[in-house]
């Protein structure tokens, strides 16, 4: 074998080492990025939470509500309290819009809701009352509605709940139809005549009472 034919043998068996057969197949096989394609990202955005389950609403609580009818404001109050009903008010069961300053001087007439089983706890408790020396009415005595444009007719009633029903601005004078008392305390007092006479219509002029006290007789 001559020298050049030497020199292209060796030559060839140096490339044969250098890249071997199927050399290339396998650094393609070894390529991560090929390996990876079709590959779902790693980075994409994560799946909400799953919702809280919600809370079953709680029941109400209930109770036997007594009856109250006949009792002393105070002592029904603390009765009621006692059984769970915390939730209380009171009014004057003949109309006349007077408060119950002092319980223990007040009797129960009427009660709402009437006594049951089974009662909202959380249910207002309200109780029509009037004073001891009272009698109580056949039923609860509706306080006057609220005027409008016409005078109503309010003979009978408590000055102070005619008083409220009359407009803010209205000028309003009171006098003793007996004596000459002065009137203090208007819950203690009824209408016994007033100007203007009922059905007249209220264009903002004063009005004027003559009452006497609520356990006596008008002239």
């Amino acid at each position: 074998m001559g020298p050049r034919r030497r020199r292209l043998v060796l030559a060839r068996w140096h490339a044969d080492r250098r890249h071997p057969a199927g050399h290339g197949s396998r650094l393609t096989a070894c390529n991560p990025q090929s390996s990876d394609a079709g590959k779902p990202s790693a980075t994409g955005t994560p799946a909400a939470p799953a919702p809280a389950p919600s809370r079953p609403a709680s029941a109400a609580k209930t109770a036997t509500l007594p009856h109250f009818v006949g009792k002393g404001l105070q002592a029904a109050q603390d009765e009621a309290q006692a059984a769970g009903f915390a939730v209380l008010k009171s009014h004057d069961a003949l109309g006349r819009d007077r408060l119950q300053a002092v319980d223990r001087n007040w009797k129960v007439c009427s009660q709402q809701p009437a006594a049951a089983a089974n009662v909202d706890t959380s249910t207002t408790i309200d109780f029509g009352a009037v004073k001891l020396e009272e009698a109580c009415p056949a039923g609860d005595a509706p306080a006057p509605k609220p005027v409008g444009s016409t005078m109503a007719d309010f003979g009978g009633q408590g000055m102070k709940a005619v008083r409220g029903a009359l407009p803010a601005n209205t000028g309003i004078t009171v006098k003793d139809a007996l004596h000459s008392r002065m009137v203090l305390q208007e819950s203690n007092w009824k209408v016994c005549s007033q100007d203007p006479k009922p059905g007249t219509a209220l264009t903002g002029q004063p009005v004027a009472f003559t009452v006497a006290k609520t356990e006596e007789a008008c002239p």
